[in-house]
C-alpha cells in the first residue's frame, strides 16, 4: 500500500507556506484608514444597503400579517406595516450612507481644546 507523506516533509511544507504568507503580507498595500469604513469594498457596502431594506420590509410584512391574523383585518396591516418597514429600512440605509461619507476624528460638536 501507498504511503502518505512523513510527518517532516509536511513540515516542511508548513514552514514554507508560512514564510511565503509572511512575504506576500509585507508586499501586500495596506488600505488608508481614514475613514470609518475605509476597509470594506463597494460590494459589500452595497450588499449591506440592500440587506438592510430588504430586511425592514420582510419585518414589516411579518409583523403586519401577525396583526391582521389576530384582528381579522387581512390586507390593512399588511401593507401598513409593509410600508413602515420601508422607511424603516431607507432610514437606516442613509444612516449606512451617512457613515461612510464620515470622516475619523472627533465626533461633530465636541471640543478637543481643554
Amino acid at each position: 500500500m501507498a504511503e502518505g507523506p512523513r510527518d517532516d516533509s509536511r513540515d516542511a511544507d508548513a514552514a514554507r507556506l508560512r514564510e511565503l504568507e509572511n512575504r506576500l503580507s509585507r508586499l501586500t498595500e495596506k488600505p488608508e484608514a481614514n475613514m470609518p469604513m475605509a476597509g470594506y469594498d463597494k460590494a459589500h457596502v452595497a450588499w449591506r444597503m440592500v440587506t438592510e431594506i430588504v430586511t425592514g420590509i420582510l419585518m414589516g410584512a411579518g409583523i403586519g400579517y401577525g396583526l391582521d391574523w389576530l384582528f381579522g383585518t387581512l390586507p390593512v396591516m399588511l401593507i401598513l406595516f409593509i410600508m413602515i418597514g420601508f422607511v424603516a429600512g431607507i432610514k437606516v440605509m442613509m444612516r449606512t450612507a451617512a457613515e461612510l461619507g464620515r470622516t475619523s476624528g472627533p465626533a461633530p460638536g465636541t471640543d478637543k481644546r481643554d
